[in-house]
């Protein structure tokens, strides 16, 4: 069960600022604000998904689509395309997730 209660969902709604990179139907991606390297990004899914496993089993084929397409595209936009970046996305406690809000984090721009 998705609880509102997060700082993801209070940047979808405009009550807390985010460093907004990009925007479309299916996602915000934004700088974080205690990057952990060099480029380091978060792409959140405007819909209420507690994980990817939610988002995987909840979202339709088209939303699934065109979230990771802008993954995709946050990546070039950010320059790592060519040079490389990792994808993460934590689930549950045991992996570290702090935000219980599908997202995605892109890490680049320095070896990782």
């Amino acid at each position: 069960m998705y609880n509102k209660d997060n700082v993801f969902y209070k940047i979808l709604k405009s009550e807390i600022p985010a460093e907004v990179i990009y925007e479309d139907e299916a996602a915000l991606a934004f700088h974080d604000i205690h990057p952990q390297k060099k480029i380091h990004a978060l792409v959140i899914t405007k819909g209420l998904y507690s994980n990817f496993d939610d988002f995987i089993s909840s979202a339709s084929a088209q939303e699934i689509r065109i979230f990771f397409s802008a993954v995709s595209k946050v990546a070039d936009m950010l320059g790592v395309s060519q040079t490389g970046y990792r994808i993460i996305s934590n689930i549950g406690p045991d992996s570290g997730q702090e935000v219980e809000h599908f997202h995605i984090h892109i890490w680049g721009g320095e070896k990782l």
